[in-house]
């Protein structure tokens, strides 16, 4: 690949990163970080385990979270802290 587009490619992936990065807390406003309570493959971010979205390998996994609205999360048998 050309050294010219690379660069071009590379730099587009961060504005389009940051986009969605920048756009994360208004549409979380109203929502909890609910640990131990995502099924394998649906979890809603990152941990020590993996570096995205979906990608939890097993249930419940308490270091994975999913988002929740605002106050649900122990309800649904959750944490709001990773255990």
């Amino acid at each position: 690949m050309n050294p010219n587009k690379t660069l071009i490619a590379s730099a587009l992936g961060a504005v389009i990163a940051f986009g969605a990065l920048a756009s994360m807390p208004a549409a979380a406003a109203d929502k909890d970080q609910c640990f131990g309570i995502a099924k394998a493959g649906q979890n809603d971010c990152k941990n020590a385990a993996h570096a995205c979205a979906g990608q939890s390998k097993m249930d419940k996994d308490p270091a994975d979270f999913k988002l929740v609205p605002a106050g649900t999360c122990q309800k649904m048998g959750g944490h709001t802290k990773p255990m």
